[in-house]
């Protein structure tokens, strides 16, 4: 028996000098995210600095490296800067597809596993591990609800930016109201900004006597487009449907506020979701390679209060 004890507590040792081999290991990752130039971004940034003060915390050899970028050729300059300290990962959400795609390829090459977050590279192969949002799934929930909702109606439509997730979620969109009497009068791009979607909403309020209702890809927008419909007294358009979660437009939906009856979660913590998976590769040796894609949920008035977190910037 004692010589069980013995072993048992020197296998106990042993497996405890692993462990905490294992939390010593030194890994060193860099986060490169757009500045947070506007809510959803900006909740970017906050759930990456949260993340890896609790991750850096539970590993001691970890260091996570985060800088923000308010355009893609500065971004293109700091991945470059981030690649000469000799990272071991890289999780990324770029600024844009095109421009972002040769420079990841190029800390790629450097032998670095590469995490990419909410807008895809145009050369995916590049990638180790991509967590997102489900896109096209967005912009079919949205459609789902002006078609069942509506049956008929004139819709205008303010789309994100000329980048892959805007094509998937319009394409998204259009295929859940092909068929139905919904009409599109136009589609222009708000570069998921209030105030751009404020200028493309006052130029439909303008052109079209009679709107029943506006798809925007993004909460910011509907800010900005709900913002236009006030200052114009417009009183025929039913509802705004944006996108994302921001906590403004989900205490609208559980308030029962007419306007905006529904709203469809893309929740800027995805990227506390790329750490800790990037993480768990190094550390638990689990494997995360591949896509790991969110639900796009359908946020109503009966379930509004579980998405809704009124401390959080966005």
């Amino acid at each position: 028996m004692r010589k069980l004890i013995v072993g048992l507590a020197g296998a106990l040792l042993a497996s405890s000098m692993v462990l905490a081999h294992a939390a010593d290991k030194k890994v060193n990752i860099a986060v490169s995210i757009p500045a947070a130039d506007h809510g959803w971004t900006g909740g970017v940034v906050y759930h990456a600095e949260r993340a890896a003060k609790i991750l850096e915390a539970n590993h001691p050899g970890l260091k996570i490296t985060i800088k923000t970028s308010p355009d893609g050729a500065s971004q293109a300059n700091a991945l470059e800067d981030l690649t000469t300290q000799g990272i071991d990962a890289l999780v990324t959400l770029p600024h844009n597809s095109d421009e972002l795609t040769d420079p990841i390829r190029q800390v790629k090459a450097k032998g670095v596993f590469v995490t990419v977050v909410d807008r895809a590279l145009s050369d995916p192969t590049i990638q180790d591990l991509y967590v997102a949002g489900n896109n096209p799934e967005l912009g079919r929930v949205a459609g789902k609800y002006l078609k069942d909702k509506l049956g008929t109606g004139d819709v205008v439509v303010i789309r994100g930016l000329p980048i892959v997730i805007d094509e998937e979620r319009q394409k998204g969109f259009d295929e859940a109201i092909a068929g139905s009497g919904i009409k599109v009068l136009d589609k222009q791009f708000g570069n998921w900004s209030r105030d751009d979607a404020f200028k493309v909403m006052q130029d439909y309020l303008t052109k079209f006597p009679k709107i029943d209702a506006v798809w925007c890809q993004d909460d910011d927008m509907a800010v900005g487009v709900l913002e236009a419909i006030s200052q114009a007294k417009r009183t025929d358009i039913k509802m705004v449907i944006g996108g994302a979660g921001m906590k403004d437009m989900i205490k609208r939906v559980s308030d029962g506020d007419a306007m905006t009856p529904i709203n469809v979660l893309y929740p800027p913590s995805m990227i506390a979701t790329a750490l800790e998976l990037t993480v768990a590769n190094f550390y638990d040796q689990v494997p995360v390679r591949g896509k790991y894609i969110l639900d796009a949920t359908l946020v109503t008035k009966d379930n509004a209060k579980e998405f809704y977190f009124p401390d959080s910037p966005f």
